[in-house]
């Protein structure tokens, strides 16, 4: 195995090293229980399969795996995690149907030619960000057998507008005057930088839409670079101070399917939302139409990080242009 990373795997993987992150994600209930049900309630799917759990982490979906009857599952990770992960399977007994291999997934040799089922947690804010569905893409193509399993197997990004006067006063309006001096050419930065938080439902103010849909037995990494047009339409007479994304996942081709969403009008997950902020403040009446167009990318400099743009127009008006690195 190479241990020749670059800076941004470097710390990409040192980022998971420490226990508090999976605590994190552990107490995430509507991530890990919808893990558990898509597994557990398909135990016919998963009896005597070869599992393999990408970025596997504290072994949590490992186990799942395990106790749902597969025939053995392997799980892959390059951060140091997995030693605790090693423990923690040792200590529920499970070492004899579970093998943790520590390494990166493009680089390791599987102790199975072909896996049945592809199980993975990747999905980062705002989705993409972390570029881990580049390593199950990965895994799919090289270890996936013909008519195996991908779970969760589809996410749909979305996107609506927002009004949010105070956290975008917090963030942007501050550098107005600070401490009694004019920061303003620190906007620019500020602008440049989405915001991850929780956004109540209150404070959606148009409708959502599907900006694009991710299925995972037949996306390529290239689709993971994509302009998509949007159109929203204004439910409230207010003021829209920018726009959230976030997304929701699906386990479909399971017998019993699972669904979760990431969005405002549902419950807390740790993905929160992600909101761009406009530099202008729009007026907006009920029934007013926000037009505009997204473009996603891998940042050249750090391919972990996602460059977006959004442009868009009011009503018909004046073009606006935003451009954000989620880094």
């Amino acid at each position: 195995m190479s241990e020749n990373l670059d800076y941004s795997d470097q710390h990409y993987f040192n980022s998971y090293d420490h226990f508090s992150i999976h605590e994190e994600m552990l107490k995430d209930s509507v991530r890990t229980i919808s893990y558990r049900d898509a597994i557990y309630k398909n135990r016919d799917q998963f009896k005597d399969k070869v599992v393999l759990d990408v970025g596997c982490g504290s072994g949590i979906l490992s186990m799942f795996a395990a106790n749902a009857g597969a025939k053995h599952v392997i799980g892959v990770d390059r951060s140091n995690i997995i030693d605790m992960a090693r423990e923690v399977v040792a200590a529920n007994g499970l070492s004899s149907k579970i093998t943790l291999i520590k390494g990166k997934m493009e680089e390791v040799v599987l102790p199975f030619d072909k896996v049945d089922i592809i199980v993975s947690e990747w999905m980062g804010y705002f989705l993409l960000y972390e570029a881990m569905l580049d390593t199950v893409l990965y895994a799919r193509d090289r270890y996936l057998v013909d008519g195996g399993l991908i779970l969760p197997d589809k996410a749909i990004m979305y996107i609506s507008g927002i009004e949010d006067e105070e956290y975008k006063g917090q963030k942007i309006g501050f550098w107005d005057d600070v401490y009694g001096f004019d920061y303003t050419p620190f906007k620019s930065l500020a602008l440049r930088d989405p915001l991850v938080d929780c956004v109540e439902e209150k404070s959606v103010i148009t409708t959502k839409f599907a900006l694009r849909t991710f299925d995972l037995y037949t996306v390529t990494k290239k689709d993971l670079s994509f302009s998509s047009d949007f159109q929203l339409l204004c439910m409230n007479t207010d003021t829209l101070h920018g726009f959230v994304v976030w997304f929701d996942i699906d386990f479909e081709r399971v017998n019993n399917k699972v669904h979760f969403s990431t969005g405002p009008a549902a419950k807390y997950t740790h993905w929160k939302q992600t909101v761009f902020y406009t530099v202008d403040n729009h007026n907006i009446t009920t029934g007013d139409s926000i037009q505009g167009k997204i473009d996603v990318s891998p940042n050249v400099v750090n391919p972990r990080d996602v460059d977006i743009e959004i442009d868009y127009s009011v009503q018909n008006g004046s073009r606006h242009c935003l451009k954000f690195i989620m880094a």
